[in-house]
């Protein structure tokens, strides 16, 4: 009972950090929206500011990014994975929004919800008993990137008005992105081994993946509800 009475604030943490990530996760503040509409052609810095700002205040990166690195204790293999996760970002992120291909952001968004129920069940070890098998855990992260990248694309179609500047204005926001990542990936790494060095890490290590896992279905169910309601309207 005391670890479930420990397990509650997480819990509510995660929902709360959940709802917070429906409205911010690849969301764009009025005024950055009006600066891309606005400015056509080539930004290089300011478009570099915006993809930093887009990765360190996306709850569903930072999250799936902490799942990752959960487990992994050298900097290689943290370089490995966090490698192959910006790989995947930045192919569909350019690929997506230079050939306009199109899909609903709330499928997609649904979809990076998933990522983090999933990479909060690997780190459980919940695969081989739920379905036989351990997922190759690099390709899982590469593939999840893919959709990353994509749900940030579906977005920014949305509000470039002008094809002017693209390529230097993409590669710029992609630059922008991964710079974001490794500041944000720094703030986790630190934070992440001061835990491990306390004796609350071992015992929290189950509770921490179900409050990511709760995290994951919440931003999953607010997306699809999101799709229900486009539908209906």
């Amino acid at each position: 009972m005391r670890g479930l009475r420990r397990a509650w604030p997480l819990f509510g943490a995660a929902v709360a950090l959940g709802l917070h990530g429906v409205a911010a996760a690849h969301g764009v503040a009025e005024g950055d929206k009006a600066f891309i509409q606005n400015n056509p052609g080539i930004n290089i810095v300011p478009y570099m500011y915006l993809g930093a700002k887009h990765m360190v205040t996306g709850y569903d990166h930072l999250l799936f990014l902490f799942g990752v690195i959960f487990f992994l204790y050298r900097l290689k293999d943290v370089g490995t994975y966090v490698t192959l996760f910006a790989i995947g970002h930045s192919t569909t992120l350019l690929a997506g929004v230079f050939f306009n291909i199109h899909a609903n952001p709330y499928l997609i968004d649904a979809i990076i919800g998933l990522s983090v129920v999933y990479k909060a069940l690997d780190n459980l070890g919940a695969f081989p008993t739920l379905i036989g098998f351990q997922p190759n855990q690099k390709a899982a992260v590469l593939i999840f990137g893919f959709f990353h990248g994509f749900g940030l694309a579906t977005k920014l179609q949305d509000l470039i008005a002008s094809r002017d500047g693209l390529i230097p204005n993409l590669v710029s926001f992609n630059v922008g992105v991964e710079m974001g990542q490794f500041m944000a990936l720094g703030i986790i790494l630190i934070l992440m081994t001061l835990w491990r060095r306390s004796p609350s890490f071992t015992r929290s290590v189950v509770v921490a993946n179900a409050a990511l896992m709760c995290a994951g279905i919440v931003l999953t169910g607010y997306q699809l509800a999101g799709f229900m309601t486009e539908k209906v309207a």
